[in-house]
């Protein structure tokens, strides 16, 4: 019976990315009126594990559109993070660079940052290996650091304290920060994202609308880091846009 389900499901979302839980359980009804609520959440969940739907938010549905965050991955980030795993085997940590970003701005950066994100007990330890190694690398940079010595370098490496339980994501064999992570961090770290402070809604709302954001794993980590309220202003001006 959820194979019939299937079956009907994309034409309640003819016309809507989303719907309200409410909306679409009424929809299911006028197909499937015997059903009952508990039937109707079964297959849905069922759905949901079977990557047709996704629930993006409590009590929000929309057809899973599989596109995940794939962002191409140079070779001299390859390169940075294997070094670093050669070297430090056993430690958690990610790697990943601001030009990323540049797909969903408007305005185009005239600099990028490769960012290495490290757990706090071998940051430090990180950072002094990457600088026999590599010039310009920069240990958790201030606003002051930024305009006086990186905005003027190229080629800069930026290594930061990693939040704990950071959400992360792997391609390639190398472990990259998931963009829910990046999107919180826009809001805080204005000096590492300053080029985007200007653009924070536009680039939300281009986000949402080319992949499918996880908003559950996105707050999860925006209460960590104490920016809720926050993010969910950011979504709601997104949506309403």
């Amino acid at each position: 019976m959820a194979e019939t389900l299937e079956k009907h499901i994309s034409r309640y979302f003819k016309g809507n990315e989303r719907l309200p839980k409410q909306k679409l359980v009424g929809s299911i009804k006028k197909d499937f009126p015997d059903w009952s609520d508990n039937t109707i959440n079964m297959y849905l969940s069922k759905l949901k594990k079977e990557g047709v739907i996704n629930a993006p938010s409590r009590g929000i549905y929309e057809m899973d559109s599989n596109i995940p965050f794939q962002p191409n991955i140079s070779n001299n980030l390859k390169r940075v993070f294997n070094k670093v795993k050669r070297e430090f085997p056993y430690i958690n940590f990610s790697i990943w660079d601001t030009v990323w970003l540049n797909d969903f701005m408007r305005h185009q950066p005239f600099k990028h940052y490769v960012v290495i994100e490290v757990e706090k007990d071998a940051s430090e330890s990180v950072f002094t290996f990457l600088t026999e190694i590599n010039k310009n690398v920069f240990f958790n940079p201030d606003e002051e650091i930024f305009d006086r010595y990186i905005h003027n370098q190229d080629e800069v490496l930026i290594v930061k304290n990693m939040v704990s339980e950071s959400p992360l994501i792997e391609k390639d064999k190398i472990n990259i920060p998931a963009l829910e992570k990046l999107l919180v961090d826009m809001l805080i770290d204005t000096a590492l994202f300053s080029a985007q402070q200007n653009e924070k809604e536009f680039i939300m709302r281009s986000v949402m609308q080319k992949y499918t954001l996880n908003e559950l794993k996105m707050r999860r980590y925006a209460v960590r880091r104490n920016r809720e309220e926050e993010i969910d202003k950011l979504i709601n001006i997104s949506l309403a846009k």
